[in-house]
């Protein structure tokens, strides 16, 4: 990619002219907002980076669009993904949502599961409902499994049911009914009415989201879309008018969950699919350079200033699932619908540090945020972050933070850390800083262990992708942790979710559940089923108002043995169907199931569970820009002096040279201990490491062993 440092020139061009060719990609994170332009005609990339405006996100993106050298004007496409969406769900920010489902399934919401991970805690508490049991209201109807009405709706009941929802003052109505996925009569007259009786309410159903079986699961999906609903629609609605205003002309698309793209008039309605645009374009992004590198194997890991995350490309494909828990497995909420397979947890550089009641350092998961942020950003904060550690250390330059736009105050950071943590510990500022340093490291492998160890893969066998603003930083510690052995820092980490939307698809998914033993599939039924949802995503496709490249449509199967409870996703190709080969589909759901839980059992029959159809209109691509030839010494421009920084695996501070990024050359290599420093994040090479810059201006990485 060829990128362009923020600058505040401006192309003239009539707003929304037929020859814009300028697709704007904007990712707003819980500290900073990133946005990526990108021009089809020129090759050019432009980078903007600001602080995010909680009060008014808005704000921010018109920020970064303007830093990074813009206008919305001159876009024709703009791309975007937000967390407002998984915030409204974690922090129980959303609307005042009441459900409506069949007579005598009131609790199912409420019983779910019944997981019980720890059976001899007798702390343990079970996930807590959205919607407390006072909001969730019966129907008189019932359909059978095979979608047959057993008991035809009550009409009457439904509108006694909207008489004391409007009492009661009602923002948002879930409806889910049983069996509606077979079904959809039913659910799609319940939500006539309401709309009818409750106008302003927003309104969801249950088939509209997931085409599967499953109630507990599907409550729950359908119930988070209408709790994040109006929330996430209104605040989707004012970008778009936000948009207008600024003379952009052409389509506003959003980031799902999946890292593929929908329009911003279904994002409204189905925002549940958006809980992880954000680190799904990341993804997505480090799948586009494996592809370029060559790389088949790698995890994907994103440290920004709330959370760290990180995903798996897996044979040159990104790992998805058709369903994720919300908030953990203990307390979690399940929300089924297709995403990429991310693991995040409570560490970034904004996380707060502090001693617990038993002496013990504690990182995260609170959070400084941008406002008021690390006590280092002389904002108002005082608490100690992992960001103000990494400036006590050495690691962070005072002055060149964001290219020097941000300035830091070395002694507030100090001061926090002493306040909070050295003086209650009885050590050092210093050794408190490496403290939280070293346990936020730990905390961070646990987000690569979950996307690769725990899904039956070796992580060490993988390269790891580190971008994020913090991500560098920490990115060779945490490979140490783990036992990786290479890692990669893309050009531009810190906006590369947003370089990721630029290499997103449009995407439509689609999902039905269909029960057959393996043995006894009528493939020309099977066709007619996948036709069928094909179909479904080409409509979608032509409706979004974009016009892709090329479209591509993939197929896939939930697949379990005879007798289980829950299945694994197959990949279906082509050819599987040309030469209607079961035995082909039988041995690939074997190698699946014994990568995914280390056993299978090719003996045994297998039965299909649901059928999965994904249309995708693929859309052109920022190429990857090689940077100019050097030879093995860093040339003189890009060295920045030395700074004292304090390594662990030395046991104390030593003179660390540090390079600007920008000015290294292809070819170069540099031996750590060293800094490498560009305009949002910075590179940590520890003692044993070592560098070169690839062809593309990447950093590749021989992470030393792991010392001490």
């Amino acid at each position: 990619m060829k990128t362009t440092k923020p600058s505040p020139v401006r192309r003239v061009r009539a707003a929304g002219s037929p020859d814009s060719r300028t697709r704007l990609a904007a990712d707003i994170g819980g500290t900073f907002t990133d946005v990526a332009a990108f021009d089809e005609r020129s090759g050019r990339l432009l980078l903007g980076k600001t602080l995010s405006t909680p009060t008014q996100l808005v704000d921010g993106i018109s920020t970064g669009v303007d830093k990074a050298g813009t206008r919305f004007a001159d876009a024709s496409l703009f791309l975007h993904g937000s967390t407002v969406a998984i915030n409204t769900l974690l922090e129980r920010t959303g609307a005042r949502t009441a459900l409506i489902t069949t007579e005598g399934f009131r609790d199912v919401y409420e019983i779910g599961r019944i997981n019980r991970p720890d059976a001899y805690n007798l702390f343990f508490r079970k996930h807590v409902p959205l919607i407390e049991r006072a909001l969730r209201f019966e129907v008189r109807e019932r359909l059978s499994a095979e979608g047959e009405v057993l008991i035809p709706l009550d009409e009457a009941g439904v509108h006694a049911v909207c008489d004391r929802l409007a009492a009661l003052k009602i923002e948002a109505v879930a409806i889910l009914l049983l069996h509606c996925y077979r079904n959809p009569s039913h659910e799609a007259r319940v939500r006539r009415i309401v709309e009818q009786r409750l106008p302003g309410v927003f309104v969801s159903t249950s088939h509209e989201l997931s085409q599967e079986y499953r109630e507990f699961e599907r409550c729950s999906t359908v119930v988070s879309n209408a709790y994040i609903g109006p929330r996430v629609s209104s605040y989707v609605r004012g970008i778009d008018r936000h948009l207008k205003e600024a003379g952009f002309a052409g389509s506003f698309l959003l980031v799902q969950s999946t890292g593929g793209l929908y329009e911003s008039a279904q994002a409204q309605e189905q925002c549940v699919r958006m809980l992880e645009s954000g680190p799904a374009a990341g993804v997505i992004g480090a799948q586009a350079l494996c592809r370029e590198l060559g790389i088949e194997d790698a995890v994907a890991f994103d440290m920004g200033g709330t959370t760290a995350k990180a995903g798996v490309i897996y044979r040159g494909e990104v790992l998805t699932t058709g369903a994720a828990l919300i908030g953990g497995y203990n307390q979690a909420l399940p929300v089924q619908i297709p995403m990429v397979d991310i693991f995040e947890v409570g560490t970034g550089g904004g996380s707060i540090a502090s001693v617990g009641a038993g002496g013990a350092l504690h990182v995260g998961p609170q959070s400084a945020g941008a406002e008021p942020g690390p006590a280092c950003y002389g904002r108002g904060g005082t608490r100690p972050t992992v960001t103000d550690a990494n400036l006590v250390l050495g690691r962070l330059g005072a002055d060149r933070f964001l290219g020097g736009e941000m300035r830091l105050d070395v002694a507030a950071a100090e001061r926090a850390i002493a306040t909070h943590l050295a003086k209650p510990l009885g050590m050092s500022v210093i050794r408190a800083a490496e403290g939280v340093l070293r346990i936020a490291a730990t905390a961070m492998s646990y987000a690569v262990k979950g996307v690769s160890t725990e899904r039956g893969l070796d992580a060490a066998a993988f390269t790891l992708i580190a971008y994020g603003g913090a991500g560098p930083l920490h990115a060779s510690a945490i490979a140490r942790e783990i036992g990786i052995s290479r890692v990669i820092v893309p050009r531009a980490p810190g906006h590369f979710c947003a370089f990721g939307m630029l290499h997103s698809d449009l995407r439509y998914d689609f999902v039905r559940t269909w029960f057959n033993r393996l043995s006894d599939v009528a493939f020309e039924e099977l066709r007619q089923v996948y036709d069928v949802l094909e179909a479904q995503g080409r409509k979608a496709l032509a409706g979004s108002g974009v016009k892709p490249a090329r479209v591509t449509v993939g197929y896939a199967a939930d697949m379990r043995y005879v007798g289980q409870e829950h299945p694994v996703t197959v990949d279906l190709s082509p050819a599987v169907f040309r030469r209607r080969d079961r035995d082909a589909i039988k041995q690939h759901f074997d190698e699946v199931h014994l990568r995914r839980y280390g056993t299978n059992a090719p003996r045994e029959a297998a039965e299909i569970v649901s059928l999965r159809a994904t249309v995708s209109g693929v859309m052109k691509k920022p190429p990857l820009e090689r940077v100019a030839r050097g030879t093995r010494t860093p040339p003189r421009e890009a060295q920045r002096g030395r700074r004292g920084v304090y390594f662990s695996e030395l046991g104390r501070s030593v003179p660390t040279p540090a390079f600007a990024r920008d000015a290294l050359r292809a070819g170069n290599r540099i031996a750590g201990p060293a800094l490498v420093e560009e305009y949002a994040s910075t590179t940590v090479l520890l003692p044993g490491d070592s560098l070169r810059v690839d062809d593309f201006g990447n950093l590749v990485i021989d992470v030393g062993r792991r010392q001490g």
